[in-house]
């Protein structure tokens, strides 16, 4: 083998390819479960959250949702 080699054969290059791929991919499996994506859910889904967490009272409630409703059959519901 030339001088730029050392005294790693190709086994030795082969675990460390190996060893650094195994570190990368840990590397991007903590940081997607660190940060995970968060869809974005239907509307429906959204405000029925909000009435449980209590952030909207249940006539605001039910005029979104009549709202919601009302887009919905006119073919334009919320995606």
């Amino acid at each position: 083998m030339g001088p730029w080699c050392g005294q790693m054969g190709v086994g030795g290059w082969v675990g460390m390819v190996a060893f650094w791929l195994v570190i990368v991919a840990l590397a991007i499996w903590a940081i997607s479960r660190l940060f995970p994506v968060q869809s974005g859910g239907s509307a429906r889904a959204t405000l029925d959250a909000r009435l449980a967490r209590g952030d909207i009272d249940p006539e605001t409630y039910r005029l979104i949702r009549e709202e919601l409703d009302g887009l919905e059959a006119a073919g334009r519901g919320p995606r």
